[in-house]
């Protein structure tokens, strides 16, 4: 009973536990991998507006995913992120658009919009 009210508060367990044990994953990245993804989930975290806890969990989880293999096959991080990291960056957050709070307000203009009768 306890839990689900903390969880109503403060979000789900399970994400803050899968979250945690994603960071402790990109910590463990050899140093240029870790620099690299810190500095992506930074921008991330802030220019993402990611309002879903199970979206920005999967899309942390993706990158973290995404680096560890880079860093397996010692692919350099400039031939996995390119030229410009911010393209980079935003290309791979439109994978995951469902979760941004804008979406919301988006479906919210084309219902009104939609539901606006001619007088």
């Amino acid at each position: 009973m306890a839990a689900k009210w903390i969880e109503t508060v403060t979000g789900s367990l399970e994400q803050k536990k899968q979250y945690k044990a994603n960071k402790a994953r990109m910590q463990a990245l050899p140093g240029p991998y870790r620099t690299a993804v810190e500095a992506i989930e930074r921008y991330l975290t802030y220019f993402g507006a990611i309002n879903k806890g199970d979206v920005l969990v999967t899309m942390f989880q993706d990158l973290g995913d995404l680096f560890e293999q880079a860093a397996a096959d010692g692919t350099p991080i400039r031939d996995l992120i390119g030229a410009d990291p911010v393209e980079f960056v935003e290309a791979f957050l439109a994978n995951y658009a469902e979760g941004q709070w804008i979406s919301k307000e988006r479906q919210r203009l084309i219902d009104t919009i939609d539901g606006i009768t001619e007088a």
